[in-house]
């Protein structure tokens, strides 16, 4: 089970070089050639949903992707730093008073990434709120 872990400042950026990452891992994971677009999409957006919850929340902490390549299945996490930023109400962190355009933001995002992944979960880890994805990958034969 090979594993990859990119930390970037949270600068908007730097998430081309995340989905760029993570389109390569994939690739090399054995994920579908037609899913690849899905996967750089969705990596793009948590992501950039990542980079705004630091933004807002003033947290200047690296956003953390963490890219798994397992058995049957490629798992994609992406962290943040904000502590229960969890769901659609991870909006409601911000502290610029915007509370309800943020909140609306981040369920769209949501609603965007649940559109590119087969498996979703949105929770939480010691370090603060985590999405994680993850899509199929193609068994390779075993060669003699």
């Amino acid at each position: 089970m090979a594993t990859v872990e990119l930390r970037f400042s949270a600068l908007p950026e730097h998430v081309r070089t995340a989905r760029l990452v993570a389109a390569a891992v994939a690739r090399r994971a054995g994920v579908d050639e037609s899913v690849l677009d899905e996967v750089r999409l969705a990596v793009g957006e948590a992501c950039s949903r990542a980079v705004g919850l630091h933004r807002r929340s003033g947290i200047d902490d690296a956003v953390r992707v963490k890219l798994v390549e397992q058995e049957k299945r490629f798992l994609i996490e992406v962290g943040d730093g904000v502590p229960g930023a969890t769901g659609a109400e991870a909006g409601s962190h911000a502290i610029d008073g915007s509370a309800g355009e943020d909140a609306a933001e981040a369920a769209m995002g949501l609603a965007v990434i649940s559109g590119l992944v087969d498996d979703l979960d949105i929770g939480s880890d010691e370090n603060g709120g985590v999405v994680r994805m993850s899509w199929p990958v193609a068994v390779h034969p075993v060669l003699p």
